[in-house]
């Protein structure tokens, strides 16, 4: 953002400008009791718009020279009018910009030397009429330039506050997206390990089952590389903010854990995104779980779509084999999990379950629309 001038030159044309000129006209009008504008008088005309180009880097210095050279040019008897011009706006501006106990002090000495000037210039009282209509433009301006102060103030909390609302829900979207990231290396890395240690293992004496763990291998490092870009895309700024993954691939997902899976619905619905993500993570961590630490297992993994909620269990019968990557792994597998769940207003708790593992989790849904 450009940073604002302290210099103020149009606004200070202007004045210059509607001060001069204007004064000569209003002369024609008050030639009969006034007295003819002079050098002292251009002089003093030209002290206010001096003050407005100032206004930002002396603001008190400037009004208070305004005002002083508004006083001097009224008593001097020259014409009435746009000399007043100027210190309306620094008394103005005096107020927005926060110096409002000096802007009523000057105001307050306004009132009076204006009313005073009444009284001496005529030699008589010049009537209440006059000191209250003195007093009142004075106030009136005071307090138009306290209320364009506070919805000025208003106006800058708010956008504030909504700046610091975005950064706020940036973060928890960047935050997110790190946990997307976190789950899908943490799948597919475990997913290629086992199956390449268990290419490893069948190489000489079963080389076709070798090639099958292989193709699982190449599958799941084009399906890491390819959720990845998909997560990266979505913390650049402007990308689509959209799911990385949703129940729509979990076929695909059971097909590459490499695991005996059994997959159970019980009905059908449609689910926000965010339930649909967080269901399609959870029984991905599930299912790189079993095949961490319960290889061989068979696995049954149940959806039940109920009007409330979604259920998301996951059992395993336990290993048949050693596990090759039981003491591997970050320990956040579960805790990820039931923050997901948490975090959507649901439940999770996982434990075993006779000689294998289960994950059950509730998450709360929105009631359909009819």
């Amino acid at each position: 953002m450009r940073k604002k001038s302290v210099l103020d030159p149009y606004n200070a044309l202007v004045v210059a400008a509607a001060q001069l000129v204007l004064s000569y006209g209003a002369y024609w009008g008050q030639r009969d009791f006034r007295e003819p504008l002079d050098w002292l008088a251009v002089a003093l005309l030209l002290v206010g718009p001096v003050g407005v180009l100032l206004r930002r880097r002396y603001p008190v210095g400037t009004a208070v020279a305004a005002l002083a050279a508004t006083y001097a040019y009224t008593w001097s008897g020259y014409p009435y009018g746009p000399v007043y011009l100027s210190p309306i706006i620094l008394l103005f501006s005096l107020v927005t910009l926060g110096q409002r106990v000096k802007a009523w002090v000057m105001a307050g000495v306004t009132i009076v030397v204006f009313i005073t000037y009444g009284y001496i210039r005529s030699g008589e009282p010049t009537g209440l009429f006059h000191d209250l209509a003195v007093t009142a433009f004075v106030l009136l301006l005071m307090v138009v330039a306290e209320l364009t102060r506070i919805v000025r103030e208003r106006r800058a909390q708010q956008q504030r506050a909504a700046e610091e609302e975005n950064r706020r829900q940036a973060s928890e979207e960047r935050l997110t997206m790190a946990q997307e990231l976190h789950d899908v290396l943490a799948h597919n890395i475990s997913l290629i390990h086992v199956q390449a240690s268990t290419a490893l293992h069948l190489i000489d004496d079963n080389p076709q089952q070798a090639r099958t763990a292989l193709a699982t291998i190449k599958t799941a490092s084009k399906e890491v590389l390819g959720e990845m870009r998909s997560v990266l895309n979505v913390l650049r700024d402007g990308a689509p903010r959209s799911p990385t993954a949703g129940l729509d691939r979990l076929d695909e997902l059971l097909e590459r854990s490499g695991l005996d899976v059994t997959l159970e619905r019980a009905g059908s619905r449609a689910l926000p995104p965010q339930v649909e993500r967080a269901a399609y993570r959870i029984v991905q961590e599930s299912l790189t779980n079993a095949a961490r630490h319960a290889p061989g297992a068979a696995v049954t993994v149940l959806l039940a779509y109920g009007a409330r909620e979604l259920v998301i269990e996951v059992t395993d019968g336990g290993s048949t084999t050693p596990p090759v990557l039981a003491g591997e792994g970050s320990g956040n597998g579960i805790p990820g999990m039931r923050e997901r769940a948490v975090a959507l207003g649901g439940t999770l708790v996982a434990g075993p379950s006779g000689r294998g593992f289960r994950v059950a989790a509730r998450l709360p849904l929105p009631e359909e629309k009819a």
